[in-house]
């Protein structure tokens, strides 16, 4: 059976592999404590799960305009002004069935064969991937842990050639946390508005962004740099809204009719009742984000401590997300070995950071209760002993 180039290349995720061995053990009574989800423990606010269930009841049952419903645009448009100081009309958003739909369409719709997406690395595990099924090619840019892995401007512009369409920017990043400062993004901004590259800001975990720093879009800087940025984000980390897929994004107003026609002929609209949900939770506030931002920067501070208290193994502080890149480089194992030891011998899940681009890391999310952290690095602890 001969497949189409454009998928011969593609991988399963990691992330995906390990989380789903992990339950499996779990299913079958072992008690498996796991680092590896990529979403935060707690529940979908109350007032949300009501909107929803309000919609099923009224019947909001139907299509929807496929880049999605009037009021929820609205909603993200005041969202885009009030939080990122963006200016956004409706036809330059885009609803999509989550963040990772909504980075799917970006690809699709601005890369042609060979063109180049620079990636810095560590990245996360889908970005390459989404630039190989639409035949472009990543172009890797391998940041240090002294710099808190964040993409240098000289970096950046070694990295641009010919063929460079576009940068990805992920701030907070996972796998890492780090947080772009506003002077950085400037840095940025100048040179890819000097190249003409788009740049592709994954703001997905804006909302979780510790020791009182603050979020910078870096589309808000000036109008050069507004007109090549789409800026991407959605409700799964900051509203718990994993499951319901619901991302969006704003952007330049040719490239998203491009992108509402791609929809069109793809997926359509977003579902329904989700898109309603959407709506309330984006008019809401942020008093139960900060709840949640509050206990995993708890969480954030005590992991951190403690990996750094375990023998051959360190990490650089997150500045946001929920998670912490651990360097295991002085076991000498992989990361894979290490992920998969680790799960067999001492029961708890972690991801390789092969799948992230470097090998020497694993992650550990740290969405989980700290009497699961602390157990589950009792037990890395443990047997880190008798490596």
């Amino acid at each position: 059976m001969k497949l189409a180039t454009r998928v011969k290349g593609l991988t399963s995720s990691p992330t995906l592999a390990i989380t789903s061995k992990a339950k499996e053990l779990q299913k079958n009574g072992v008690d498996v404590v796991s680092f590896g989800a990529g979403e935060p423990d707690f529940d979908t606010p109350d007032y949300i799960k009501v909107k929803a269930i309000e919609a099923i009841n009224s019947g909001f049952t139907k299509y929807t305009p496929s880049t999605g419903t009037p009021g929820l645009k609205n909603a993200i448009i005041a969202k885009f002004k009030k939080d990122n100081n963006l200016n956004y009309e409706p036809g330059q958003i885009v609803v999509s069935n989550g963040a990772k739909h909504s980075l799917f369409c970006i690809f699709q719709a601005i890369c042609d064969i060979d063109d180049e997406v620079i990636i810095p690395v560590p990245y996360w595990v889908s970005y390459p991937q989404m630039v190989k099924v639409c035949q472009g090619k990543p172009i890797y840019v391998k940041t240090q842990e002294k710099n808190n892995f964040k993409m240098t401007p000289e970096q950046f512009e070694k990295a641009i050639k010919k063929n460079t369409k576009a940068v990805i920017l992920n701030s907070p990043s996972n796998p890492t946390g780090c947080v772009y400062t506003q002077e950085e993004l400037q840095q940025i901004a100048d040179i890819a508005v000097n190249y003409n590259i788009f740049v592709i800001s994954d703001e997905i975990y804006e909302k979780l962004i510790y020791d009182r720093q603050e979020h910078v879009s870096i589309a808000s800087l000036n109008d050069k740099i507004y007109a090549l940025t789409f800026t991407v984000n959605g409700l799964s980390k900051s509203h718990a809204m994993t499951g319901w897929r619901i991302g969006f994004m704003g952007g330049p107003r040719q490239v998203m009719a491009k992108i509402s026609d791609l929809q069109d002929h793809s997926t359509s609209n977003p579902n329904s009742i989700a898109q309603a949900a959407a709506e309330t939770a984006l008019k809401s506030g942020d008093e139960i984000i900060a709840k949640m931002r509050a206990e995993f920067e708890k969480r954030r501070d005590f992991i951190y401590k403690r990996v750094n208290s375990i023998e051959k193994l360190s990490a650089v502080k997150p500045q946001g997300a929920f998670y912490i890149f651990c360097n295991i480089s002085q076991t000498k194992l992989s990361s894979l070995d290490f992920a998969q030891r680790l799960l067999d011998e001492a029961q708890v899940a972690v991801i390789p950071g092969s799948g992230f681009g470097d090998d020497r890391f694993i992650r550990l999310s740290f969405a989980t209760s700290l009497d699961q952290i602390t157990k589950g690095l009792d037990r890395i602890e443990q047997w880190m002993k008798k490596l």
